[in-house]
């Protein structure tokens, strides 16, 4: 019992998370701000070179350390084969656990055990949805973290189920869905700035809210099933003359297709780009929308799906991915690819009686108040713990002259 309550000593490296974070990225803040509040860790963040103050920032009683190079050939290659060596060395305290939370771990780690979170397997299933240029870098990644790492983390069941058809994964999984900062996703302005309502919120920051709007959250990228989103707001805007379209992302690999589709449509002039936004304004963005529209084919866990239903506001999303997992029958789903299945949801959607309405709503602030971060860093705990015996053991087997199973 006291084994299992000791402190730990973790290192987590958050040196991929970009300054205007989205997806894993903001898995990372959030994970790192919990773990860092945990009291039976000991954790040590490992940054970029010049990056430390973003985390110091989280108010988390974290150690930062920022060793990583900048630029991404050269932090890549530090974390083969450099990384490990250096936590290897760390004292005060000496590390027994690295948790790499973005598909990647790093080398020659020896006796401090290792976990690795795998958001989605697409760089396996669906390398066409990617820049090139990473595909063959995580591709690699996942299939060492499945040989190699002692646990591993995915963001759902779906993931865990498909990581252990295709790559029997050595160590444990642990499913650690993602959570929704209530502080801020709610479906009223529960946390006033900038003189209150959201509406002057939006307005101060040029946010003209006299027109009705399905909005996207997320990076625009093919997978993101935007092309789609593009041509079903297409069908819908014949016959209703006050709808908008906001894309609010910033443009990742293969955005060109979505600027294409956006021409072709004819519809320029109320297919709204917003680019970036900050974070004070993405929940007053949501619960304004008249839809949010995330019909990404498939995705390890949508947070901004989940943060939709914790604003009370309507979600139309993708069905058999793990969006529709954690909306259970809050949303309304759409075939993946299929435009007219998606124009035909989000006319549902948006033509819906008030009972309907207030039922989902309901229904969908139930499912999200399950998913809290500090959940998931309960579950990240007990990885931890799990991947440090496994380490133990193997350990173990050297010394009394077996093989390895790392």
């Amino acid at each position: 019992m006291a084994e299992a309550n000791r402190r730990l000593a973790v290192s987590l490296d958050v040196s991929a998370v970009p300054e205007q974070p989205a997806g894993a990225g903001r898995y990372i803040l959030e994970i790192a701000g919990q773990l860092g509040r945990r009291p039976e860790l000991d954790l040590t963040l490992i940054a970029r070179k010049g990056d430390s103050s973003r985390w110091r920032c989280l108010g988390a009683g974290a150690r930062v350390l920022d060793p990583v190079p900048t630029r991404r050939p050269a932090r890549l290659a530090y974390e083969r084969s450099l990384m490990g060596p250096w936590i290897r060395r760390l004292r005060q305290p000496s590390i027994e656990v690295h948790h790499g939370p973005h598909y990647t771990m790093p080398g020659r780690t020896g006796p401090v055990a290792t976990v690795v979170t795998i958001h989605d397997l697409t760089f396996v299933d669906h390398p066409e949805w990617h820049e090139r240029s990473k595909v063959p870098v995580f591709r690699q990644a996942i299939r060492r973290a499945a040989r190699v790492a002692d646990a591993i983390v995915c963001v759902s069941e779906l993931t865990a189920e498909r990581l252990r058809v295709l790559l029997a994964p050595r160590g444990e999984v642990f499913v650690a869905p993602h959570g929704v900062d209530t502080g801020r996703f709610g479906p009223t302005d529960i946390r006033p700035r900038g003189g209150g309502r959201d509406a002057e919120l939006l307005s101060a920051a040029g946010f003209d809210l006299s027109r009705r709007y399905v909005l996207h959250l997320g990076t625009i990228e093919p997978r993101k099933g935007i092309v789609e989103l593009v041509e079903a707001f297409a069908v819908l805007a014949r016959h209703d003359g006050d709808l908008d379209l906001v894309l609010a992302g910033l443009p990742g690999w293969g955005s060109g297709e979505v600027e294409r589709a956006i021409s072709a449509s004819g519809l320029g002039g109320r297919i709204r780009r917003l680019g970036w936004v900050p974070d004070e304004l993405v929940p007053a963005l949501v619960r304004n929308a008249a839809v949010v529209a995330y019909p990404s084919y498939e995705e390890g866990f949508g947070l901004p799906a989940l943060e939709t239903l914790a604003c009370g506001a309507r979600l139309v999303t993708t069905a058999g991915t793990a969006m529709s997992e954690v909306a259970g029958g809050s949303a309304w789903t759409a075939v993946p690819h299929e435009v007219a299945s998606l124009a035909e949801a989000l006319d549902r959607a948006l033509r819906a009686t008030p009972d309907e309405v207030a039922a989902r709503r309901e229904l969908g602030l139930e499912r999200s108040a399950e998913y809290t971060w500090e959940r998931a860093a309960t579950v990240h705990v007990a990885a931890y713990r799990c991947a440090l015996s496994r380490a133990g053991r193997r350990s173990g087997m050297k010394a009394r002259g077996g093989s390895s199973i790392g």
